[in-house]
């Protein structure tokens, strides 16, 4: 068992909550981070009540822990600190005082309002790497707007060229843009934290949920920008590769994607469709853009011969990309899924079993690989724990904390 992760000794000042902030905190977290999550004493994570499905207890009932909320909080320790009160703001800024990293996704000039804005602290702790979680960024006509995931999917583009041609735009199934902004800001985080070590300084660090939507618009955004012609619906087709695609099969699906002009004719060959092959239509990847239509017209007929699992060891034999289109039941229970350690599970004190499923980190970092060494906090969990330790106080001490409704 290693003892030592790569972050080990970073402590970050938790303010997030929802899916962003708590996706970045427990990455930091899983590569050895302390996470100190604060939290509003008796409410919590608004997530811990988006459900059901709840961890359920030993007598089959459902309890406070819904599974929202475990995908993206452990590796964490739960803090509840009151910001309402004088008392709770002077206890959090004990605790940012020794920290290393102040993540938050209140509105914009929420904290400042509370005296914990960037601007109002970063003299009294130059150290400080401040990262800002927001819906559309600190600046802007629409900084002030409250951030979902929806909305940044909708502005952002990615809705436009998701779904059937001749269907309505299409989410995509989770809160991606909550996701990837969480991924971003913790490698804009570690940069900051690199620039700390070597000057000293610490900086404020502005993500939001509709710069990161943008940024991965990847190549559609780029046809755009260089062609000019706005992109539209293709369902499952690839605006720049012909084949790439669902396609039906004798039992079910498969998705085919033909990478190259090699691939192309080796599926021909595996197929029988050597009409295809010889066709000057389909001879390379332009002209099968251009000619994807025909082309998918020709092609489904031959998909329908086989079963999937029958083209899934064909086209594995002659190395031309090719898949199941799994549930989320066949993903965990596939294979090579099992041996990435993709699933996995932690003791829980509430759970029934003792016990909670979760995902893995993706992640395989050879000398220092993520640790799973807490599981998912319940609400105040570590709170008495933290002030001891980090803060050196007494018990005596909390209990007026206590009393004063600071935590």
């Amino acid at each position: 068992m290693q003892t030592s992760l790569p972050l080990s000794g970073v402590r970050v000042f938790d303010l997030t909550r929802i899916l962003a902030g708590p996706t970045c905190t427990q990455l930091l977290g899983d590569l050895g981070a302390d996470i100190i999550k604060v939290e509003k004493p008796f409410v919590g994570d608004d997530t811990r009540t988006w459900g059901p499905p709840y961890v359920k207890d030993r007598l089959g009932n459902d309890t406070t822990e819904s599974a929202y909320y475990l995908s993206a909080n452990r590796n964490k320790r739960s803090v509840t600190i009151d910001l309402s009160q004088p008392a709770g703001i002077e206890l959090a800024k004990k605790f940012i005082e020794k920290s290393d990293v102040l993540i938050e996704n209140f509105k914009v000039g929420g904290l400042a309002k509370l005296g914990l804005g960037y601007e109002d602290i970063r003299e009294q702790f130059p150290h400080l790497v401040y990262c800002s979680v927001t819906g559309f960024g600190q600046t802007g006509p629409y900084a002030p707007r409250a951030g979902y995931d929806f909305l940044a999917q909708g502005i952002g583009g990615i809705m436009s060229i998701t779904g059937a041609p001749e269907g309505e735009p299409v989410k995509v199934g989770v809160g991606i843009a909550d996701v990837m902004t969480g991924m971003y800001a913790s490698t804009a985080i570690l940069a900051a934290l690199r620039h700390r070590d070597a000057t000293g300084e610490g900086q404020h660090i502005d993500t939001c949920l509709l710069d990161t939507q943008i940024s991965w618009l990847i190549n559609e955004g780029t046809n755009y920008l260089i062609s000019g012609k706005i992109p539209k619906r293709l369902g499952n087709e690839h605006p720049n590769i012909v084949p790439y695609k669902v396609f039906s099969t004798s039992d079910g699906y498969v998705i085919l994607a033909v990478g190259n002009d090699r691939q192309f004719r080796d599926w021909c060959t595996a197929a029988g469709a050597d009409d295809l092959k010889d066709d000057e239509r389909f001879k390379t990847n332009p002209l099968r853009i251009k000619n994807r239509e025909v082309l998918y017209q020709k092609m489904p007929s031959f998909m329908k011969r086989k079963t999937t699992k029958e083209w899934l060891s064909i086209m594995e034999e002659v190395k031309v990309p090719c898949s199941p289109v799994n549930n989320i039941e066949q993903v965990f229970d596939d294979p090579h899924v099992k041996h990435r350690e993709m699933k996995i599970e932690m003791d829980h004190e509430l759970s029934g079993s003792g016990k909670v499923p979760l995902i893995g980190n993706p992640l395989k970092l050879s000398a220092t690989p993520p640790q799973y060494r807490r599981p998912p906090p319940t609400l105040g969990q570590h709170t008495e724990e933290v002030l001891s330790e980090i803060l050196e106080l007494n018990s005596q001490e909390i209990k007026e904390l206590r009393d004063k409704g600071a935590i």
